[in-house]
């Protein structure tokens, strides 16, 4: 069985912010195809969003080009997810409800995330795990 995962928008800034860890591996192995990345189009729009601010531009070193290329290639990998149910508002946060929407409507093993306290309030009743970036990478390399 092929792992499918949610990245939240956290993951992704800290892959782009620093090139060790946890987040950038599994980010390459997106890019690389290892897992089923699922996105949606909020969730692209999110990603976008923040990673374009100046302070995580500064943060990693890239220009909103760059960013947008890092982007285009997710986009070119992930297999596009459609929000046929809304579940909102589920979670204290909306932006994590538009992860989580992903999540449910993709059918992903898990969301991947730092943030899994507000996440693991609102996961009662679905299959989707919560799980943090080292998690997600042992799981792949089983």
């Amino acid at each position: 069985m092929r792992l499918s995962y949610v990245l939240d928008t956290d993951v992704v800034v800290a892959a782009l912010r620093s090139d060790r860890g946890a987040s950038r591996q599994l980010l390459l192995a997106a890019l690389n195809r290892q897992f089923e990345l699922l996105l949606s189009v909020p969730l692209m729009l999110e990603y976008e969003a923040v990673l374009t601010r100046p302070e995580h531009l500064a943060g990693s070193g890239l220009t909103s080009a760059e960013v947008g290329r890092v982007l285009d290639d997710l986009a070119a990998v992930a297999k596009p997810v459609g929000l046929e149910f809304r579940w909102r508002p589920r979670l204290s946060d909306p932006d994590d409800d538009m992860v989580l929407e992903t999540a449910i409507n993709g059918r992903a093993n898990a969301i991947v995330t730092f943030n899994q306290r507000d996440f693991a309030a609102g996961m009662e009743g679905f299959d989707t795990a919560v799980i943090l970036p080292r998690k997600a990478l042992e799981q792949i390399r089983r």
